[in-house]
């Protein structure tokens, strides 16, 4: 059968497609980050006071790591119905859900005000953050890869993740106005409130551009072909969970591996970064808030760059450039950070973010030529929300742990250089998928990375999976 995915959508839109996953990415980044950086400079203040101040830190960040743990959750509910009802429906939904926390967040009463029910409170609007970006990756980076077609699907699927560094972009740029504009005890009352209120503007926006696209017509294609088997043969489908686990579960550990490094060098590089430079090395404030936000402007520009690069030489490649150089750069990272002034603290986060952006711009593409259409929300959500938990979430916790300890930040470096080998082993061992059709590679089902008989590191041909896929399109019909 003839896929949608190879019919190129016309430039109007897939731009329209695009923009409305890069606005929402943007936007659920921007809740997401925020909630990080004010963690790191206000919250363990405003919602732990009376500790140390690196054990305020540490707490403020387990409140962080609290919506880590919460996206593997909205992973799986997310990408089940995103699979059944289809991607266009809970991107809306994940949209509501994060604005609607992040809103709720600058309202919400201090300790001083409300005593312990506030950091409760607080971790609660958290887990909804998490819950919802749990379930808007997947969705906004498989709505951009099913509309593209393969030629350019790295390039046009990394749009999505330029999400992130905008919303790092935007709300470390928010905090740094705030911090310029307002005195410390001001911005410390309420100033710290402003850029959680303004996103309910920002969603507004988000909801008026994604209510405008249409759904996927891979996935409009593949739910088709479900519809016809079940009228024609009376069968079932699996749970896309089930399909996933039993058809997939050496891709999810692909994708859990991969994004180890990825996650764990962007929080150490952007966020522990805060708690670093102004407490051991004794920056300002104002000076590691811009020098973040230098750096994710770079890191914006050069992820489609990252992106087209994996296109012409495959997903593998680039990925190892950016893992491998990630490792290479935390010694010489923190070296720099360790000056103390404005120039080296911006070259160490600059280069840091560019070499992650070598990871982070080909996994949309990678991630989603992984999995069948069928299973493919729920595949790629579990792949790289269930790795964020070991990650992500507790990597800020864990790098200002160890700065506690041992005073240096050569453990910090270690803790880095130990998670690119476990991604190094991980993509050596995955097959190249650049060259994967979406609709039609593993249709409906079947492994798509070859887990019947792909070799590692070969390239299929053009249209081709990296395995076998001869009764493709029975597989996910078996009654379960």
């Amino acid at each position: 059968m003839s896929s949608p995915a190879t019919s190129p959508p016309t430039p109007g839109s897939l731009r329209r497609i695009v923009a409305a996953s890069l606005i929402g990415t943007t936007i659920e980044w921007y809740d997401f980050f925020l909630y990080g950086s004010a963690a790191a400079l206000v919250f363990n203040q405003l919602f732990f006071p009376g500790s140390d101040p690196l054990v305020g830190t540490l707490l403020s960040f387990l409140t962080y790591a609290v919506g880590f743990a919460a996206r593997p959750l909205g992973a799986l509910v997310f990408g089940h119905f995103g699979d059944r009802l289809g991607r266009k429906k809970l991107l809306v939904l994940s949209l509501l859900m994060m604005g609607g926390a992040t809103f709720a967040i600058g309202l919400l009463p201090t300790h001083a005000a409300i005593g312990s029910a506030a950091p409760v409170l607080l971790t609660l609007l958290r887990l909804v953050q998490g819950f919802a970006l749990g379930g808007e990756w997947g969705g906004a980076v498989l709505l951009v890869s099913e509309h593209g077609d393969a030629r350019r699907r790295g390039y046009w699927a990394s749009w999505p993740q330029t999400g992130a560094p905008a919303g790092q972009l935007l709300a470390t740029g928010v905090l740094a106005a705030l911090t310029a504009l307002l005195s410390e005890s001001a911005f410390t009352s309420w100033g710290w409130r402003v850029p959680f209120l303004l996103s309910g503007v920002l969603v507004v926006v988000g909801l008026w551009i994604r209510l405008s696209v249409d759904e996927s017509p891979v996935f409009k294609a593949a739910l088709a072909r479900a519809e016809q088997r079940r009228a024609t043969e009376g069968t079932e489908e699996r749970l896309p969970i089930v399909a996933v686990l039993r058809d997939h579960w050496r891709d999810v550990l692909v994708a859990m591996g991969a994004r180890m490094a990825e996650n764990i060098s962007y929080y150490v590089i952007t966020a522990f970064i805060l708690v670093y430079a102004t407490t051991a090395v004794e920056a300002s404030r104002q000076t590691a808030l811009n020098a973040v936000l230098v750096a994710s402007a770079v890191h914006f520009a050069t992820i489609p760059l990252w992106g087209a690069l994996s296109d012409r030489i495959g997903r593998r490649p680039v990925y190892l450039i950016g893992a491998v150089g990630v490792g290479a750069w935390m010694f010489p990272f923190f070296l720099l950070v360790d000056q103390g002034s404005f120039g080296p603290l911006l070259l160490a986060v600059t280069v840091g973010l560019v070499l992650h952006g070598a990871m982070y711009a080909p996994q949309a593409a990678f991630f989603s030529e992984l999995f069948s259409t069928r299973v493919r929300y729920s595949g790629a959500s579990i792949g790289a929300q269930f790795s964020s938990v070991a990650a992500g979430a507790p990597a800020p916790l864990i790098a200002t742990a160890l700065l506690a300890s041992y005073g240096s930040s050569t453990p910090v470096s270690l803790y880095v250089i130990a998670a690119v080998l476990l991604t190094v082993l991980a993509v050596v061992c995955a097959a190249e998928t650049r060259h994967r059709d979406l609709g039609d590679a593993g249709a409906d089902g079947e492994p798509a990375s070859g887990d019947r008989g792909a070799v590692p590191g070969r390239i299929p041909q053009d249209g081709q999976p990296g395995g076998s896929t001869e009764a493709a399109g029975d597989v996910a019909a078996r009654p379960v």
